[in-house]
């Protein structure tokens, strides 16, 4: 069986009907086989449909990897997130196509790269408040962004959970937001009054009139379609190197930065972990006890400043086989990038 017809399976009928997969997560699937299929093409010096299933050894995987980290330059856990894809598409392989159990088996037992951890950057409360008071309120986007921002120090919430927020999941006589994270659950967050207020005011007076289209989606940006997380990502370092020029920023991801304050504020106000991993939307419990390892210094530093700077969440269909001629790359490429 040809490397193709295996991906075609794995992306059109494997992943939706088996694992309820997110818009975000699908699209970062499809792109880790996009960039797989290109790796092939180049490293066998022939046709994606003349490549065969049983030449993917763990040799072919582990060169795969090395070329994303170091001609792509990416960093080690987007090469972990890319094997985590191909482990799942060989979960595949032995469900549908166990004659190649072999194949599937060796790929399943590449292990992970480990990574150096990193200490969570947070910033202090007095950071977060002159992150605040530096957004121009008398710019058209001001409101905007202040809501966002706002929003996402009081939710922890990632940047694509934000993108995607519709009015209705404000509950604005309550202060509560209805987030959904990964893993297509919902999750509910209170989220400071002032906060509230904020975003009550950007959508009377400052939201740009949406296309039909995106209409009941919270965050607009000025071309009326809906603001994406990539913008949320721009906004956020803009803001941050606007009130903080002094800021190491290399590195670090500044939507990340914030929810990392969040957790962090939490922990020092006393919450439990399993509190913070409910309110951050975490799966794994893993994924938030990395919370507790921070230092003693820091933990001291940022009690310091907390204390110093109190303040309350801070204030203020035609068949698919008819459209693609697996054999030509092109059309191939054109398959991946129109899922």
């Amino acid at each position: 069986m040809d490397i193709v017809t295996s991906i075609k399976k794995y992306l059109t009928d494997h992943l939706p009907k088996t694992k309820g997969l997110s818009k975000n997560t699908f699209l970062a699937y499809r792109d880790t086989m996009k960039l797989f299929i290109n790796f092939l093409q180049a490293h066998f010096s022939k046709k994606c449909s003349e490549i065969e299933v049983s030449e993917i050894d763990p040799e072919v995987i582990i060169s795969f990897l090395e070329y994303l980290e170091n001609e792509r330059e990416n960093c080690i856990k987007t090469r972990n997130n890319r094997l985590a894809t191909l482990k799942s598409f060989a979960k595949m392989i032995l469900l549908y196509y166990p004659e190649h159990k072999q194949t599937a088996d060796r790929i399943l037992n590449i292990p992970k790269k480990r990574a150096q951890k990193k200490l969570v950057e947070a910033l202090y409360p007095h950071e977060v408040k002159h992150i605040f008071s530096e957004v121009d309120l008398k710019k058209n986007t001001g409101f905007r962004d202040i809501s966002i921002l706002k929003l996402l120090y009081d939710s922890g919430a990632r940047a694509s959970e934000i993108a995607q927020l519709n009015i209705e999941n404000i509950d604005f006589n309550n202060n509560m937001i209805q987030i959904l994270g990964k893993g297509n659950c919902f999750r509910v967050v209170y989220i400071n009054p002032d906060t509230t207020k904020v975003i009550e005011n950007y959508i009377k007076n400052c939201r740009p009139t949406p296309d039909p289209i995106y209409k009941a989606h919270l965050f607009i940006n000025k071309r009326g379609k809906a603001l994406t997380r990539h913008g949320i990502y721009k906004l956020c370092k803009k803001h941050i190197q606007k009130a903080l020029p002094n800021k190491k920023m290399q590195g670090i991801n500044p939507v990340h930065t914030f929810r990392h304050s969040c957790a962090v504020r939490m922990l020092i106000e006393g919450a439990s972990i399993t509190d913070i991993k409910n309110h951050l939307g975490h799966v794994n419990l893993k994924s938030t006890m990395i919370y507790l390892e921070i230092d003693i210094s820091k933990k001291r530093q940022i009690q310091e400043n907390y204390n110093i700077n109190a303040i309350s969440n801070i204030e203020t269909n035609p068949e698919l086989d008819e459209l693609i001629n697996w054999k030509e790359k092109d059309k191939l490429m054109e398959w991946f990038d129109s899922l």
